[in-house]
């Protein structure tokens, strides 16, 4: 069950009873069918047990359509997306890795997801066998969408109905106009990119070269120049 109280400002969830951290580190090509599939395991060593385990990128994702089936309610962070070519080049591994230690503070430090059953079996389980047998019992948990809120414990204190009201239609607007002023940003910023890309690159090398053409003119005059004036104006 999870927990709702009464904070400061309104409703919230409990925080978990046993906060605890995890490490994602050490990416490592492996092999499996005689080298035939190769894939990267990374490893995953929660601070309240500080036993590792490994894994795949195939089981972040298995974990986060788990927590999108399960918690409807809650916002999931999207996992860096899973690419096709290159996934075995240096930078985007480590790349890839740094987003999943953001990913993995985030859902350590969630008061909810962190103590998700099919997350502390993610954490914990060890054993090929046991692995299969966990993910199976979290495949067919019947406490999902709408469900899930059956587990909720609610406070006692009375709840004025109209102030619930009003908490829930600013509730309302406010995700109207985040919603609405998302999308617009995301427009903005992708205009942005596309002009970046396109004919601003051209303007920004004449500016550069604007630059680089000062960087030599004041090379000209060697008593008086700096060369510390001068990379950093031709840089």
């Amino acid at each position: 069950s999870y927990t709702i109280e009464m904070g400061p400002k309104g409703p919230q969830w409990k925080e978990s009873p046993q906060p605890f951290s995890c490490s994602v580190e050490d990416p490592t090509k492996q092999t499996k069918f005689k080298g035939i599939k190769t894939y990267i395991s990374y490893r995953v060593t929660p601070s309240h047990t500080g036993r590792p385990v490994y894994r795949r990128y195939k089981h972040f994702d298995w974990l986060y359509n788990r927590l999108l089936h399960k918690f409807t309610v809650i916002s999931v962070p999207h996992l860096p997306e899973k690419q096709a070519t290159g996934r075995f080049e240096e930078d985007f591994i480590e790349k890839r890795k740094r987003r999943l230690v953001l990913w993995m503070d985030h859902m350590t430090s969630h008061p909810v997801l962190s103590q998700y059953e099919g997350f502390e079996h993610f954490l914990m389980c060890a054993d090929d066998k046991q692995w299969k047998l966990g993910k199976r019992r979290a495949e067919k948990d019947e406490m999902v969408g709408a469900h899930f809120m059956l587990t909720f414990q609610i406070p006692n204190e009375h709840q004025d109905l109209q102030d619930v009201e009003e908490r829930v239609d600013s509730f309302k607007s406010f995700a109207k106009k985040m919603d609405d002023s998302v999308m617009q940003l995301t427009h903005v910023a992708s205009e942005l990119v596309r002009k970046h890309l396109g004919g601003f690159r051209k303007e920004f090398q004449r500016l550069g070269n604007a630059f680089q053409s000062i960087s030599q003119a004041f090379m000209l005059d060697p008593p008086h120049s700096s060369e510390a004036l001068n990379n950093a104006i031709s840089h």
